[in-house]
């Protein structure tokens, strides 16, 4: 019977690499040792499993049937591996590190700055660096290259990506106070009489067009803008009704009222990283910040923070 504790880590690492880069000395270029170790380790991994993990060719080396089947939970010994490392690492203490944080603007202002605070008090060694994009940049392409570690994403994801939501950012009405209405929730009927302004960024238009199919009466959108300033402006000018994400429009100006859509209308706001990325534990720090702050955080008396289901 196989002895596992005889099992050494380096095998499993040279076991991997092999199987990823289909190669002994691509394999050994990775791990930075001989074409020699690598085959050494194989060998020698075989003959205490007593199967072969390799056909090897002229080709290259791939995996045998057997191969195949113990090739996963070799990657989870060194994932656990790698999370005990990592846990290590974070109790003894992080003396310095850096998180590099991607956000669309509105986030970057109203978000970012609260967090970033909490967590340089947690470890002040760790420096924090921010990439504003506007909302034409996808945030999710910056954390894909690599530029970035972390990223505040409001637009629906793919699976290469995991998410948490942090914030439920309420779409809202913004009319001249010489509007006069006498309540905080606009009607549909009411909505209709305004020429709309909307922005012309594609997931905010879309969204809000998809909304107001909900009203029975015809509504007008007559202006699509670029910027938030923009839509804001022409409010104010009492060019029509703006409708936007509250954080899109903070600091509202006094010039202004506030009003909710007649059937409410959230983005979801999400912290993003990449599934398969290998974080720093300054990193993992940070995420933590996320995750235990999720209810508490509040940058006014009406904002409501909700932790994902």
């Amino acid at each position: 019977m196989i002895d596992p504790y005889k099992l050494k880590i380096s095998q499993l690492r040279t076991l991997v690499a092999v199987a990823d880069y289909q190669n002994f000395s691509e394999a050994a270029l990775h791990l930075r040792i001989s074409q020699s170790a690598v085959s050494h380790a194989i060998a020698t991994l075989e003959t205490e499993l007593g199967v072969i993990l390799f056909h090897r060719g002229r080709n290259g080396a791939y995996l045998t049937p057997v191969g195949e089947r113990l090739i996963l939970p070799a990657r989870q010994v060194l994932d656990l591996l790698h999370k005990i490392a990592t846990e290590a690492d974070r109790t003894k203490g992080l003396k310095g590190g850096n998180v590099r944080l991607v956000s669309f603007r509105s986030a970057a202002t109203h978000i970012l700055p609260a967090l970033i605070a909490q967590f340089s008090r947690q470890f002040p060694l760790i420096t924090v660096s921010v990439i504003e994009v506007d909302e034409h940049t996808q945030e999710e392409s910056i954390l894909r290259s690599g530029q970035a570690d972390i990223g505040l994403v409001h637009l629906p994801c793919s699976e290469e990506l995991e998410t948490w939501e942090i914030f439920r950012d309420e779409y809202v009405v913004l009319l001249p106070r010489s509007s006069k209405l006498h309540q905080t929730q606009i009607t549909w009927k009411q909505l209709a009489t305004y020429p709309l302004i909307i922005s012309a960024v594609d997931s905010c238009s879309t969204t809000i067009r998809k909304h107001l199919q909900r009203s029975k009466y015809p509504v007008n959108i007559a202006y699509e803008m670029k910027q938030d300033s923009t839509i804001i402006s022409m409010a104010m000018q009492g060019l029509g009704a703006a409708i936007m994400p509250r954080l899109a429009a903070e600091p509202v100006p006094e010039q202004l009222q506030v009003y909710s859509l007649p059937v409410p209308l959230e983005r979801i706001i999400e912290a993003a990283v990449m599934k398969n990325a290998l974080h720093t534990p300054a990193v993992f720090a940070f995420l933590d910040v996320l995750k235990n702050h999720q209810n508490s955080m509040a940058l006014k008396p009406r904002y409501l923070w909700r932790k994902s289901s």
